[in-house]
């Protein structure tokens, strides 16, 4: 059986489709009201930078949201990106402690 996968999904692209494109704001505005440089923001949104604690902490108070959120959807795209990198490697590489298998995990 064949497993359809979603691509991870980037904090940069949640950024862009559920706050900036819905509350119509821009990328410079939202830079100038939380107090980073516009190319930090761009370089969010385009995949290319990381959504740090900073960022976080910024985004949360501006937006309303907590900062584990953001640094949420960080970990939760970095897991998932690294996991398709590794690939079966985890699985040779990694043994198991005995007592600790649990169905179903990686």
């Amino acid at each position: 059986m064949t497993q359809n996968k979603l691509n991870p999904v980037h904090p940069g692209e949640v950024l862009l489709e559920e706050f900036l494109k819905p509350m119509g704001l821009s990328r410079e505005q939202l830079a100038s009201d939380i107090g980073v440089a516009i190319i930090r923001i761009d370089k969010i949104i385009a995949e290319k930078d990381r959504i740090s604690a900073d960022v976080a902490l910024r985004l949360a108070r501006y937006f309303g949201t907590s900062p584990r959120f953001w640094t949420g959807l960080q970990a939760d795209y970095d897991l998932d990106v690294t996991a398709e990198t590794l690939g079966n490697r985890l699985e040779q590489e990694v043994k198991i402690r005995p007592g600790n298998e649990l169905p179903g995990c990686f």
